[in-house]
């Protein structure tokens, strides 16, 4: 259960942090025609398709700010798509997931000396990591487009990159990130938000509309509605209500209370083989972890990696044990196995635990995305 504990004494942490600091203060938004539509420069010379690439540290970045945008940007076809670590080695994505990717930065830099076109930044473990930090503003240096997803933002503030712009980041963290850059201008009611070449998004499921949104600006409307529909997506809009997302009376110690009452903790079981939908699966687990109720861990019929529908290489946890909780998986858009979770979750652990998973992912039911 260690990894449950340790996403649980995250919550809390950010929580206690950030609960009663003041908002930072919101100037005007960078004026642009259409706040929805993205503006990405054409591919490097000599590429067909832009080279996106997304980055996670190896102890840790979080499930589903990097598995979505490599599952929508895959399965959209407008991009080469590439996931990098920080090192050799497994990385660990939020205790959920165990994957490798497909370079290290180092061999990235070798194979690709021009850099990337777009680079996407989720929330890492590690936000203030001198090496990552210099890496993306090598990136941002080379013309890269840079992405921050949820709290990855503050890898982009800590490099240098959203000084005087625009941006923002997870709910709760709109409340005190001020406080640390305050050169920043902090923006609420928006899921994602451009300034020049930098695009930064809200909480973990922002990261949805955000990849639709890449996908238009590389694709065109057409291939954007056709990759949404597969994920039961059908508008991507930046509107957002932040005040939709705050701390009511109990938060806090029902969240303690879930930490420590280890003897309601359980592992349960998210099955994997070839061809698993990897953003069905990253958004699922992520929906039962932040419950603080549960470690989730991925299990196969045989030894060894797997590869996901998109080709991300998966590293099963465990071998399935008899007795434990097997979370459903049932086919369809991934956007609905996410609500399907929440309530399979809900039934097991009750309503305080469904809104600990909706203010951990910034979501607020099916229209949230379905509707924007």
């Amino acid at each position: 259960m260690r990894s449950a504990l340790l996403a649980a004494a995250s919550f809390v942490l950010i929580t206690l942090a950030h609960a009663a600091a003041p908002l930072a203060a919101a100037g005007p938004v960078v004026t642009r025609t259409d706040p929805d539509r993205l503006i990405l420069p054409p591919p490097r010379s000599g590429r067909a398709r832009p080279l996106v690439v997304i980055v996670a540290q190896n102890r840790g970045a979080e499930t589903a700010d990097f598995t979505v945008p490599y599952g929508v940007l895959k399965d959209s076809g407008v991009a080469e798509v590439r996931s990098l670590s920080t090192a050799a080695g497994p990385v660990h994505l939020r205790g959920t997931l165990t994957i490798i990717a497909d370079q290290t930065l180092a061999a990235f830099d070798a194979a690709e000396p021009g850099g990337a076109d777009i680079v996407i930044v989720p929330a890492q473990a590690a936000p203030k990591d001198p090496q990552l930090a210099a890496w993306v503003r090598a990136q941002a240096a080379k013309g890269a487009t840079i992405v921050s997803v949820c709290e990855g933002a503050r890898v982009l503030a800590n490099a240098g990159l959203l000084k005087g712009r625009s941006a923002t980041t997870h709910w709760i963290s709109l409340k005190g990130i001020g406080k640390t850059y305050p050169d920043t201008n902090w923006v609420s009611d928006r899921r994602y938000v451009q300034d020049g070449p930098v695009i930064s998004t809200t909480g973990v499921t922002a990261s949805i509309p955000m990849s639709l949104a890449l996908v238009e600006g590389i694709g065109g409307r057409p291939v954007a509605e056709a990759t949404a529909l597969r994920f039961g997506v059908t508008s991507w809009r930046s509107a957002h209500r932040t005040a939709d997302f705050a701390l009511r009376k109990g938060d806090v110690s029902g969240a303690l209370g879930a930490m420590a009452a280890v003897w309601t903790h359980e592992t349960v079981e998210a099955p994997i083989a070839d061809g698993v939908d990897e953003v069905a699966l990253a958004l699922r687990a992520d929906a039962w972890e932040s419950s603080l109720r549960t470690h989730v861990v991925t299990t196969a019929a045989h030894p060894g990696p797997v590869r996901s529908r998109h080709g991300l290489l998966i590293v099963p946890d465990a071998a399935a044990k008899h007795g434990r909780h097997v979370i459903a998986g049932a086919g369809g858009p991934a956007l609905a196995q996410l609500d399907l979770a929440i309530a399979e979750m809900g039934h097991r652990y009750g309503p305080a635990a469904v809104r600990r998973a909706k203010l951990a992912l910034e979501y607020d039911g099916p229209a949230e995305l379905a509707l924007m």
